[in-house]
């Protein structure tokens, strides 16, 4: 599991996350629980969608420089 979440992203996904969860307590919602999967994806730097796709938000991301490598070959 190689992170592929920047710093930028984080702080959007811990914002997103936690308006969310106070969205769901003031609406009395289970939907709010929703909002903590933004806030796991910041916490492990780490977003699996992220890696079906093949983003990386890291400045300098060491996934993007191993694909260059190997295309190189």
């Amino acid at each position: 599991m190689q992170k592929n979440v920047g710093g930028a992203d984080k702080v959007a996904r811990v914002i997103l996350g936690l308006v969310i969860i106070v969205v769901g307590f003031v609406y009395k919602s289970w939907w709010g629980l929703v909002g903590l999967i933004p806030l796991a994806t910041a916490a492990l730097a780490w977003c699996p969608l992220y890696s079906i796709i093949g983003v990386c938000t890291i400045k300098g991301c060491p996934c993007k420089q191993e694909t260059q490598m190997s295309d190189r070959r």
